[in-house]
């Protein structure tokens, strides 16, 4: 048996570790190490990606659900304003009706003069503010000159008779006056 102890010392040997074994061991580790940090990514990966299309979702339905929105604003915006109306609505019926029944024109012009001045409220209160034309200086930004009358009695360029009332909704200009613009013509310019 004296070839015994050096086939177990072979064995020995062969089951002790080499250099290069011990690197395959860190390889083959290592790598083990790197899929299991790249299923990490992946589970992360996917489950951002879930994230996101369920916030695509939710920020569809939010499109349009402001889409929806902005179509009622649009078609019911006006509605506070024409229930304000209605009520000089039937005052201007019942003007009408008034009318064609009444003697007295004088209690008729009256009482229609108390449904505008009700009116003009009304849209006053809503932000609606005239805009004083006669006797000041031309603008073009508030007026439209559809004629220039010649005359001593105003400097250039002041208005004289206005056609049509020009008018501002909350500051912004929804309608230009129409109005006559004197022209001096011992002075023109």
């Amino acid at each position: 048996m004296i070839g015994e102890p050096v086939a177990e010392e072979e064995r020995a040997k062969e089951t002790e570790p080499t250099d290069e074994s011990i690197d395959a061991c860190k390889a083959v580790s290592k790598l083990d190490e790197l899929r299991k940090a790249l299923e990490e990514e992946r589970s992360k990966t996917e489950d951002y990606l879930n994230r996101l299309r369920y916030l695509q979702a939710d920020f569809d339905n939010y499109k349009k659900r402001v889409d929806r929105d902005m179509l009622e604003l649009v078609k019911y915006g006006n509605e506070r304003l024409i229930v304000k109306l209605l009520d000089t609505v039937d005052d201007l019926e019942r003007a009408v009706i008034s009318c064609r029944e009444a003697k007295d024109k004088e209690a008729l012009l009256k009482g229609v003069e108390i449904v505008l001045k009700e009116l003009k409220e009304t849209l006053r209160k809503e932000g609606l503010e005239e805009i004083d034309a006669v006797g000041d200086t031309f603008d073009p930004n508030l007026h439209d000159a559809v004629d220039k009358i010649e005359t001593n009695d105003y400097p250039t360029n002041t208005i004289v008779e206005e056609i049509r009332k020009g008018y501002l909704l909350n500051g912004k200009l929804i309608r230009p006056s129409m109005v006559k613009v004197a022209l001096n013509p011992l002075n023109k310019e």
